[in-house]
């Protein structure tokens, strides 16, 4: 009676939540019931879930611990794990099954495809695609497109086109496959081709075409293309939006949005990546409270406009908020990488540990991105141990790992560990990029090593890299701090471009450390020209005259500022007066 109870419950279709798996799991094991569990991973696995982490690692336990695993509960979960995102643990289950001695299906092969294609698994796919042969899948149409599919992600045009002319059936989703392909390397000569010669077209054929124009920047052609599509999707008005967006046309993006007949939220995302890339956080911000129901990759997106456009607080505010009862979004891998950037802005090193035993929670894996990120996060704020821990961690090193922990150190005062780390990835064939050369010249300026400073500083160049404004700063403090005063002042005159706060707070300071009126003079004037708020710039000044006993201009300057208050001024430290 309760078997066919549970039978005929697991086989209506409607959604389940983990809650109510559980129970019904735990009536099967008590109950003897085993023989229901793959009726029950059927019923989970399409379902729908705001957290498919939770989800999945139900279902691995399920799995790991079945008496009687069967090819199909495993191709299920296979399926479910590719169409969640989580592509490593759909390519790793499917390996497993094998071992198990169990032959996945057309589904599960195609699924392990698409999840291959997406982390850009050659070796994975490679190995699918011969067991295609193996198991007698080379007349299926699905998996063949699949393998279209998975080569034409990998770029890999040649054998993508391969196993499309081999194929005895095509479907439009298998012409779509081979045009997306050529889109996507920006090959629009062969994909034009491809699109004039198909059979059939859907409104995805169109769209692929649309966006490879528009991804090029040719919008004349997009908008040419665009009127022509009797029937328009909200991806083909996306695409002209994106296009007009990575083009400079907010006017023309604004416009096409404020006309589209339905927007989604791919609509609105888009528009405030826009906005965000042009540094209008307003506008951003502006749509994102339009918005009518949010989802969590709405919230990424203005939590990454915040954090880009160096509003720390902001994007942890709206962090804080995603996760309030009345919106119970869960975060993933793209919310923590701006966060952790947030985070790593402020230089607080509490967030550090909050942050991975929070991921820790949800089951989100440390990959190299984020785990590069935290890298940053806890050598800003001063725990260079475990910045440590989590580089040599890395599977990968690349570029912004090691420019990170270059300057994580340089800041840090680990002077030799970060010119040894340079070393490291040069010698790996790591050319280095301006923020690498930042930390490197921030350590030689903490050290004092002024002559090594000056040569790295010259050696930029050598890598195709032009000094910035925020260079040449570092350059007169290191110059500055040991007392070569005129060598800062005349690197300050040959800067190719308008010396800023930054350089000339740097020279003022210095003439602060070693009390010369005449420069501090020059220094305190530009700087005045540079900021509203003087008041830091005036304090230092009253004190270089202080050190002279030229007390009249330190009454003077006195009178100016009255009893203000001030925390900072750029090219200094953090200045603990309140009063002068």
């Amino acid at each position: 009676m309760l078997a066919s109870e549970l039978q005929i419950l697991l086989n209506k279709k409607c959604s389940v939540n983990v809650k109510q798996a559980s129970q019904i799991h735990s009536r099967i094991i008590v109950n003897g019931l085993r023989h229901l569990e793959t009726l029950l991973v059927r019923q989970i696995t399409r379902s729908e879930f705001t957290c498919a982490r939770i989800v999945s690692c139900y279902l691995q336990r399920i799995l790991r611990h079945s008496q009687n695993p069967d090819a199909f509960s495993w191709g299920c979960a296979v399926r479910f794990f590719s169409q969640n995102g989580q592509f490593v643990e759909a390519f790793s289950h499917y390996v497993q099954m094998q071992t198990l001695g169990l032959h996945p299906s057309t589904f599960g092969v195609s699924s392990t495809l698409r999840a291959c294609a997406r982390i850009m698994c050659k070796f994975g796919g490679s190995f699918v695609h011969a067991q295609v042969y193996k198991f007698g899948f080379c007349r299926c149409v699905y998996v063949q497109t699949a393998l279209v599919d998975f080569y034409s992600k990998l770029g890999d045009m040649s054998f993508a086109q391969k196993v499309f002319d081999d194929m005895t059936e095509k479907n439009v989703v298998s012409w779509n496959s081979i045009l997306s392909g050529h889109v996507k390397i920006g090959n629009l000569v062969d994909a034009q081709k491809v699109f004039d010669e198909m059979p059939e077209k859907d409104v995805i054929s169109w769209n692929s075409m649309l966006s490879g124009f528009a991804n090029s920047g040719n919008m004349d052609e997009a908008s040419c293309l665009f009127q022509q599509m009797r029937e328009k999707s909200s991806a083909s008005w996306n695409a002209m939006i994106s296009g007009y967006m990575n083009y400079g046309d907010i006017k023309s993006a604004r416009n096409l949005f404020d006309v589209m007949p339905q927007r989604n939220n791919v609509s609105w995302i888009t528009l405030i990546a826009g906005y965000s890339k042009l540094g209008d956080v307003g506008s951003a911000r502006e749509l994102f409270d339009k918005m009518g129901e949010k989802e969590l990759l709405s919230f990424n997106a203005m939590i990454a406009c915040y954090s880009q456009n160096s509003l720390p607080n902001e994007a942890l505010e709206l962090f804080d908020q995603m996760l309030q009862p009345h919106e119970n979004i869960q975060p993933d891998e793209m919310t923590f990488a701006s966060i952790i950037s947030a985070c790593s802005q402020l230089g607080n090193l509490n967030y550090g540990s909050w942050v991975e035993s929070y991921m820790e929670k949800l089951g989100i894996q440390l990959d190299d991105h984020l785990a590069t990120a935290l890298v940053d996060l806890y050598a800003k704020s001063g725990n260079i141990k475990r910045a440590f821990e989590l580089f040599d961690g890395l599977k990968k090193k690349d570029l912004v790992a090691y420019s990170a922990m270059i300057f994580g150190c340089g800041i840090n005062g680990k002077a030799f560990d970060a010119i040894g780390l340079f070393g490291e990835m040069l010698s790996v064939n790591i050319c280095p990029n301006l923020v690498t050369y930042a930390g490197l010249l921030t350590a030689y300026n903490h050290a004092g090593l002024v002559d090594e400073g000056y040569l790295c500083f010259s050696c930029m160049k050598d890598h195709g890299l032009e000094p910035l404004a925020d260079h040449y700063g570092i350059m007169v403090d290191l110059l500055g701090r040991a007392g070569r005063l005129e060598e800062a002042h005349e690197l300050i005159n040959s800067m190719p471009m308008q010396p800023n706060a930054g350089v000339w707070g740097a020279l003022l300071h210095a003439c602060r450390l070693h009390n010369n009126v005449e420069l501090g003079e020059i220094a305190a004037r530009n700087c005045s020209k540079l900021v509203t708020d003087t008041t830091g710039y005036r304090s230092l000044l009253a004190n270089i005259y202080s050190a002279v006993e030229r007390w009249d201009d330190v009454k003077r300057l006195r009178k100016t500022m009255g009893n203000k208050v001030f925390a900072k001024i750029s090219g200094c430290s953090w200045m603990e007066h309140s009063e002068i």
